[in-house]
């Protein structure tokens, strides 16, 4: 019925961890993006989302990440026609140096403020509304 994504909201010093998507992605080449992608059966049954999302951090900016926590989620239909059940999660930077280890997915790696990526031409309502979201849920928790 749908395809379950989930995405990795990771702050770390003020700024998010931002990548531009790869030209070559079917959707939304080129645009900004958090780090994430589809998730995949065969992965370990329980967190099964959080351990997926752990995995496509590792494999596209080569960064671990700790403290996966629930944000919020959303649902969308792609230019194929197919549904989209997106799951963002709030992250916080565990270790590594962020680059495009996977660059048919990957063309860049940025670590932005959220004015930087509330003005950027490249970033689409989604991404803005990920980074809302999370800034909330970090002023609420502080």
């Amino acid at each position: 019925m749908f395809i379950v994504n989930v995405e990795a909201a990771i702050n770390h010093e003020g700024k998010w961890l931002v990548i531009e998507r790869s030209q070559k992605e079917e959707h939304a080449g080129g645009m900004l993006s958090l780090v994430g992608g589809t998730v995949e059966l065969g992965q370990q049954p329980v967190e099964i989302l959080e351990s997926n999302l752990k995995r496509e951090v590792l494999e596209e900016v080569d960064v671990e990440i700790k403290n996966v926590n629930y944000l919020y989620s959303s649902a969308f239909v792609t230019d194929k026609n197919e549904h989209v059940l997106n799951i963002v999660f709030l992250c916080e930077y565990k270790s590594g140096i962020a680059y495009p280890k996977s660059p048919d997915e990957v063309e860049d790696v940025k670590w932005m403020s959220s004015d930087q990526i509330e003005r950027h031409s490249k970033a689409p309502v989604y991404l803005k509304e990920s980074i809302k979201q999370a800034e909330l849920k970090i002023s609420l928790t502080r």
